[in-house]
């Protein structure tokens, strides 16, 4: 069953990221945050990663929604 949201893919392309589905699946698998850790503040980012998360938040850019859904899942256990 395919759970991966198709639009984490063009994320993590944009993050510089291993956008197949698999390697999506195990990066939120092993990248899981604390609950008061926010996305633009995990420490797996490189500098580049978290500007343009951050930027984006900010901005409420069109990657904004992605993003969202992509700490949600980062925040699950």
């Amino acid at each position: 069953m395919d759970t991966v949201n198709p639009a984490f893919s063009s994320l993590f392309s944009q993050l510089g990221l291993d956008n197949g589905d698999e390697a999506i699946q195990q990066f939120i698998a092993s990248h899981q945050l604390p609950s008061n850790v926010r996305i633009a503040d995990a420490p797996f980012w490189n500098a580049s990663q978290r500007a343009f998360i951050e930027e984006a938040i900010l901005e409420d850019a069109q990657w904004a929604e992605v993003i969202g859904h992509l700490d949600s899942s980062l925040h699950q256990k």
